[in-house]
Formats: C-alpha cells, sequence, structure tokens
C-alpha cells in the first residue's frame, strides 16, 4: 500500500514542481495529484503540455517519489451535452497525461447533479462509451467516489452504478470524510467492494445528523447544501478504530496497488505539522489494526 499526500493546503505556496521535493520534506514517498491551475484545473481542460509533465517526471525522479494516483475532477456526468463532451475532451488529454507520467491509478467523482439524477446517470454511461476502450487500452484504474450533492452519494448505490459498468478497470475510493453522506455502514460498503477499493482518502469530519440535525446551521433553514470538513485525524466524529480495522478486514493494506491519502483542507497554516501528523497516524493505525 503506498501513503500519499495530497497537496491541495500547498497549492498557494509552492508551485506544481516543488510539489515532489515537498512531499518528500514531510516523509512522503508518494503523491496524488489534485487540480491544480497549472496540470489539470477544476472542470477545466488541462493546462499542462508535454515538456512540463517531463518536467514533473524528473521532479519527482529528483526527489525519489512517486506519483500514486491523479485526481481528475470534470463534469463527465453533465446531463449538458456540451459539458459532457467537454468534459471527454479533457479526460482523453488527462489520461494520455497519466500514461506520459507512469501513473495507473486514478480516482475522481461522478460529476453530476442530485435533482438530476436519471439524466446524470445516463451521461456518465455515454462517457464510458467513449473513455472506457482507452482506460482498458493503456492498462489505467479509475475509482471513483460519491461526493456529497452528486447524482449518487450513498456508498451502496455507487457501488452498484460503478459495477454496471462492467469493467475491472472501475473501481471504487471510500472517503473517510464523507462516512455520514455515505449513509451506509462502512462494513457493508467495503463487502461489496472488496478488491475494488483502491483508493481511500483519511481526514475527519463531524457526523451532520447529530444534536438534532444541527451539528452545522446553514441558513435558510432546510436547505439542501451538503456539509462537511476535511480536518486532522481526531478532529471529527469518525470512528477511526473501526475505520482501519475495516480496512485490515478487507486487506486493502496488503494490495501493492493500495493508495492511503491524506486528504485534510481546512487547517492550511499548520499544512506542514498537520501532513506529519497524519502519515503518523496513518502509518501506526493500519499496523496496529494489522496486527
Amino acid at each position: 500500500m503506498k501513503y500519499a499526500l495530497d497537496p491541495t493546503p500547498f497549492h498557494s505556496t509552492h508551485s506544481l514542481l516543488e510539489f515532489p521535493r515537498l512531499a518528500a520534506e514531510l516523509g512522503f514517498e508518494h503523491l496524488q495529484l489534485t487540480p491544480h491551475p497549472d496540470f489539470a484545473p477544476f472542470f477545466r481542460h488541462p493546462t499542462a503540455d508535454d515538456d512540463l509533465v517531463a518536467d514533473l517526471k524528473r521532479a519527482c525522479a529528483d526527489a525519489g517519489v512517486s506519483i500514486a494516483s491523479i485526481l481528475p475532477v470534470q463534469r463527465w456526468s453533465s446531463p449538458d451535452p456540451d459539458a459532457r463532451q467537454a468534459a471527454v475532451r479533457h479526460w482523453r488529454r488527462i489520461l494520455q497525461m497519466a500514461v506520459d507520467l507512469g501513473v495507473e491509478q486514478l480516482n475522481t467523482e461522478f460529476s453530476g447533479r442530485p435533482e438530476l439524477a436519471e439524466e446524470s446517470e445516463r451521461a456518465f454511461h455515454r462517457s464510458m462509451d467513449e473513455l472506457l476502450p482507452t482506460i482498458e487500452s493503456e492498462g489505467l484504474h479509475v475509482a471513483i467516489d460519491p461526493h456529497p450533492d452528486d447524482f449518487v452519494e450513498q456508498g451502496l448505490a455507487a457501488w452498484r452504478v460503478i459495477r454496471g459498468v462492467n469493467s475491472k478497470h472501475l473501481g471504487f475510493v471510500y472517503v473517510a470524510p464523507h462516512t455520514f453522506h455515505y449513509q451506509d455502514p462502512m462494513p457493508e460498503i467495503l463487502d461489496a467492494v472488496g478488491d475494488r477499493l483502491r483508493v481511500v482518502h483519511v481526514a475527519d469530519t463531524y457526523d451532520h445528523h447529530r444534536s438534532n440535525g444541527l451539528r452545522y446551521i446553514t441558513n435558510p433553514p432546510e436547505s439542501p447544501a451538503r456539509v462537511h470538513q476535511h480536518n486532522k485525524l481526531g478532529v471529527g466524529d469518525v470512528d477511526w478504530d473501526r475505520f482501519f480495522a475495516e480496512l485490515a478486514r478487507n486487506d486493502f493494506d496488503q494490495r501493492a496497488e493500495s493508495v492511503m491519502v491524506t486528504s485534510v483542507f481546512g487547517e492550511n497554516e499548520d499544512a506542514h505539522d498537520v501532513s506529519r501528523f497524519q502519515l503518523e497516524q496513518m502509518t501506526t493505525r493500519m499496523s496496529a489494526a494489522r496486527r
């Protein structure tokens, strides 16, 4: 299993080519690339040319850090035909960049709309029809997270959509700070997903169902907004003993292709210390659960 740094907290202070060295300084051997203005921004065409991709690959080699996964976010499930077709075009370039970087694992979101769930699911399958031949022929793997405010948010319902594509090149991302939006218990999700669990994001969050639904207060009341955090481990309501025990039961940590990513976004001012803390917690808790 690979322990990876998500450099999102450092996007405003470091350049793309500084991320590999930064990861090494923080104790990580692996990196997850997330949407960045100089690589693959949210919902837009990738901005890296072949020269920059080659420079990034050299920077990783120089730092002794590998890119364990790439996380693009594109509207490939959009009910809007133009947005969906653009997303497919963007994805084609992203897949080529992954191949050039020697990265086999990508993880992403469905990126549809909950108020247009059926239309979004149809759009997702149209995009799969276009992209899956390339994903499979290049030996890539794409894991998908049912993100809050997507056309499918529940864990098991999302797995059924992924499974229905009928390709071993698609899998599941379990994002710990989305735990309380998944609704289904983690053991049931992992039992269904099995070894198609490829990426796990580690950050804490509060259970928005607690305190009579007033754990957070949004205005106006009954707002459809989905609220969660990506806090450092221990600042929230995730049951971490159970979390790591379930990963051990799934043998997630025993598979070479597995990626565990620290995914803390709300504490940029302490990002260096938080990143080191997260790595220490992930490694020691996973080892303890395995024992």
